[in-house]
């Protein structure tokens, strides 16, 4: 098994769509003003975005992307006008990370794990 996508809710995609290419996905299925999809320019995964008339209330989920220089990223980013609600900083779970949302409020994480990602100590033998 392999997972292949997640798809966040927006209520306008334009600004979504604009956002995402910015962050360096490629954009590969262009459907709007309903859906988008993007390819990831590591790996083989995929990041969608549809359409919604409101957006949903409380939690959702975190969209974890892995950079191999988180520094020079999120400061690029940041010189494109991109907002970070948490600077880089070393975590206790061995990742950097740095915290933004998308134009629809969905919560991004930029890090790097190297190979703490998949096999950290404490991971289960």
């Amino acid at each position: 098994m392999n997972l292949n996508q997640v798809t966040l809710p927006a209520v306008d995609l334009e600004p979504a769509v604009a956002f995402y290419r910015r962050l360096g996905l490629r954009l590969i299925v262009d459907a709007l003003p309903r859906y988008a999809r993007f390819e990831c320019p590591d790996g083989e995964s995929t990041l969608s975005v549809e359409q919604v008339p409101a957006l949903p209330s409380g939690p959702g989920p975190v969209i974890y992307l892995e950079c191999d220089d988180l520094d020079a990223t999120v400061e690029r980013l940041a010189a494109e006008g991109v907002w970070f609600d948490s600077p880089p900083a070393d975590q206790p779970w061995l990742w950097r990370e740095a915290r933004l949302r998308d134009p629809a409020g969905n919560v991004l994480c930029l890090f790097h794990a190297g190979r703490n990602r998949r096999e950290p100590p404490w991971r289960v033998p």
